[in-house]
């Protein structure tokens, strides 16, 4: 009877050997999954996966449609801030603290971070209620300050002083209460550097806001870096903290403040995510020159071993084909003829056409673009058709007579299509007489409108 009931605490014990991550979504989703990540620099690793399930919530005597979701993770599980991931787009991620407790929160997926309420949890639960006590006093002290910027006649500086010793206290409390957290890191570094005394003209107020920004944060710290804490920072810094209107000056400050990120980051892993998330940032920006400036300065400097190569070329190719670069060299025969694009000079301006036979879009374009150019003697045509054989193509380019034809097999794998990134047909680029890309012009009518202007 004893083992029986020694079997049966340690069953029950091993059954409970286990946290569980519990979430509710107040709002219906047109998804039935949710992954699990785990933060880990700049990165997030897979951890497991499951399905979202419907269910009613009363609320205020009515019932109410909600989502909800569970994930186990054994006592073996890290500490460290994990991810929930809901959609493939769009604002689709929730982050959370886990360090060995069991975790339920609710939230709206549409604005998952502003909306989220913790029940369990005490670490998350803590820097909640922190974050909402400290930015309560913030706010105020930087409505203070900005009232003391439009108007110089109002004296402020009691009233400032006051809720600075406020957000001080503040920050002193909850730093002492979670001294021995997993939290406590992040409290630490989510504290503004408020200058101590109240500024009475913008430019004091930037520059100090601008200078101190990082002042409270430890880069080397191994849970800030395994977090989205130093990358949400590091964004805000970069693409919020320096703004200008002119161009150029815009791509100085971002140089500058890329600058003043790297010499805070020593940890060389950390650094590598971070350079290669700028990189995808100022992609999607189409800021290649900010591209160029991460490979140049940064990423190549890294230890070879940690480079990641595969990604390096595929970035590089935008580099390869960015407007003000030396178009890309190829060669092909004609007529018996051998052409290369370098050596041509029958043109002050060359369009460059990526097509295909098999492309319903080129079949319009193409002899559109070939009509607008009649008579047009100072432009010429080059036309590279990506086909799988010649049969379409050997018909098609006599109707397109003047222009250089180009036969590029394998079709998305031609390696000069490669080079050129060409993903989507027709695709043009403009060059100048000395084979400079001048522009990259998305439709026909951005075309026809560019050479007009030529």
């Amino acid at each position: 009877m004893k083992k029986i009931i020694l079997l049966i605490l340690f069953t029950s014990s091993f059954a409970q050997a286990q946290f569980s991550i519990n979430g509710t979504l107040t709002n219906s989703l047109d998804t039935d999954w949710v992954i699990l990540y785990k933060i880990e620099g700049a990165t997030q690793q897979f951890v497991q996966n499951t399905t979202i399930k419907k269910d009613t919530l009363l609320i205020e005597g009515e019932k109410k449609a909600i989502n909800i979701f569970k994930f186990e993770l054994p006592t073996t599980t890290k500490a460290g801030t994990y991810r929930i991931s809901y959609r493939t787009s769009g604002i689709s991620f929730v982050d959370f603290i886990f360090n060995k407790e069991d975790v339920s929160f609710t939230f709206h997926p549409d604005y998952p971070q502003q909306a989220i309420l913790f029940s369990k949890s005490r670490e998350n639960i803590i820097y909640k209620n922190y974050l909402k006590d400290i930015s309560k006093q913030q706010q105020k002290l930087d409505s203070l300050q900005i009232k003391a910027i439009k108007n110089l006649e109002i004296d402020l500086k009691k009233a400032y002083k006051t809720t600075l010793k406020r957000i001080n206290s503040i920050q002193e409390k909850y730093l002492e209460s979670t001294k021995n957290m997993y939290v406590y890191p992040f409290i630490k570094a989510s504290l503004r550097a408020n200058s101590a005394e109240i500024k009475t003209n913008l430019q004091d107020y930037m520059y100090a806001v601008k200078h101190t920004f990082f002042d409270h944060i430890e880069f080397s710290n191994e849970t800030l870096i395994n977090s989205s804490f130093l990358v949400g920072k590091i964004t805000d810094y970069i693409f919020y903290m320096n703004y200008s209107e002119n161009a150029e000056t815009q791509q100085k400050l971002y140089k500058t403040a890329v600058e003043n990120v790297f010499i805070k980051v020593k940890n060389i892993v950390f650094k590598k995510n971070i350079i290669e998330f700028l990189i995808g940032q100022f992609e999607e920006a189409n800021n290649l020159e900010m591209i160029d400036f991460l490979f140049e300065n940064y990423y190549n400097t890294l230890p070879k071993s940690i480079q990641n190569d595969k990604f390096k070329t595929e970035k590089l190719k935008l580099l390869a084909t960015a407007i003000g670069s030396i178009a890309p060299d190829f060669s092909w025969i004609e007529n018996d003829k051998e052409f290369q694009l370098s050596a041509l000079d029958e043109a002050k301006n060359y369009v460059l056409v990526f097509w295909s036979t098999g492309c319903s879009h080129c079949l319009k374009e193409i002899p559109e673009l070939h009509r607008f150019l009649q008579g047009k003697k100072d432009i010429k045509v080059i036309a590279f058709a990506m086909e799988r054989n010649d049969l379409d193509w050997g018909k098609i380019k006599i109707t397109l007579p003047n222009w250089h034809h180009v036969l590029g097999l394998n079709k998305w794998n031609n390696k000069t299509a490669r080079i050129y990134n060409i993903n989507t047909t027709p695709t043009y680029f403009v060059l100048n007489s000395n084979k400079k890309i001048i522009a990259n012009p998305i439709a026909l009518k951005d075309l026809e409108t560019l050479i007009k202007q030529l």
